[in-house]
C-alpha cells in the first residue's frame, strides 16, 4: 500500500463497519489524490452507499481510519466534517422547492459558524457575485429568479451539486447524481463534473457506465464491500474478476 505522504486528500484504510454481525464494507481501503474524479461501481448490496455514509459521519465505522488532509474523520461529528471541507449529495435532490434557485443558493452560502454568523449576514456584492458564478457553473445563470419547484429533475440534480460547491468544499461526494437524468443532462453533467474537479475532488457512485467513462479519473469496483478492482475505466472492464461478478459465470 501507499507509504504516508500527503500526495493524498483523502485516505481511507482498513474500513469496516458491521451491521449485527454482516460486514457492509469490509477492511476497505483506497487513497483519493487532489482534482481527481473517484467512481465506485458494483453491484447492489456492494456498500457504496455505506462507504460515503461513513466518511460523511453518517454512519459509525466499526474499525479502519478515514483521514482527509491529515485529519481523522471517524472521531468528528456530521457537521464538524462539512467544516473541515467534505460536501455530500444525496441520491434524492432536496432542493427548498417554493424558494427560486437564487435563495437556494444563498442559503447554502457559507455565513460564518453558529448563530452570531446567521444574524450578522448581508446579501452583499460578493455574495451577489458567488452565487451567480456558481449558478453559470451549473447551467441555471438564466434561471436564478425562477422558483426550484419548476426545475426539471436534472436541474435540481444541479441546482443541489451547486448548493454544496458555494460552501467551497475540496471533497464533494455524489451518490448516483445522473439517475433519471436525460441523455443531454448526463453530458451536461458529466462536463461540469470535469470543471469542478480542476479545483477540488470528487467522489461519485454511480451505475451508468457511459457516464462513468466521461468523468473517472479512477475507478473502484466494490464488491461485498471489499475492492474487487481499481484502476482506470478500461483495466476495470477487462479485469476477468469484474467480467464475473458483473456477468455471472
Amino acid at each position: 500500500m501507499n507509504k504516508m505522504n500527503d500526495k493524498f486528500l483523502l485516505r481511507v484504510e482498513g474500513l469496516t463497519v458491521s451491521f449485527d454481525g454482516f460486514k457492509a464494507v469490509n477492511d476497505l481501503s483506497f487513497y483519493v489524490e487532489p482534482n481527481e474524479c473517484r467512481v465506485i461501481i458494483g453491484p447492489n448490496g456492494a456498500g457504496k452507499t455505506t462507504v460515503l455514509d461513513l466518511i460523511c459521519g453518517r454512519t459509525k465505522a466499526t474499525d479502519g481510519s478515514v483521514k482527509f488532509k491529515g485529519q481523522e474523520l471517524l472521531e468528528m461529528r456530521e457537521d464538524q466534517i462539512v467544516h473541515a471541507g467534505v460536501g455530500r449529495k444525496f441520491q434524492t435532490p432536496s432542493v427548498y422547492e417554493d424558494l427560486t434557485v437564487f435563495e437556494n443558493l444563498e442559503l447554502s452560502y457559507p455565513k460564518g459558524h453558529g448563530v452570531f454568523g446567521a444574524l450578522t449576514f448581508k446579501r452583499d456584492e460578493a455574495v451577489k457575485s458567488r452565487i451567480k458564478e456558481i449558478a453559470a457553473t451549473i447551467f441555471l445563470d438564466g434561471m436564478l429568479e425562477e422558483k426550484a419547484a419548476y426545475l426539471s429533475h436534472g436541474q435540481k440534480q444541479w441546482l443541489e451539486i451547486g448548493m454544496l460547491l458555494i460552501q467551497d468544499p475540496e471533497l464533494l461526494m455524489l451518490d448516483e447524481p445522473v439517475a433519471g437524468m436525460s441523455v443531454a443532462e448526463r453530458k451536461k453533467t458529466a462536463e461540469l463534473l470535469n470543471r469542478i474537479i480542476k479545483d477540488r475532488s470528487v467522489i461519485v457512485i454511480e451505475h451508468d457506465m457511459g457516464f462513468v467513462e466521461d468523468i473517472a479519473t479512477r475507478v473502484t469496483v466494490l464488491h461485498q464491500g471489499k475492492t474487487l478492482s481499481e484502476g482506470s475505466m478500461e483495466r476495470v472492464q477487462n479485469d476477468p474478476k469484474v467480467i464475473e461478478v458483473y456477468l455471472g459465470h
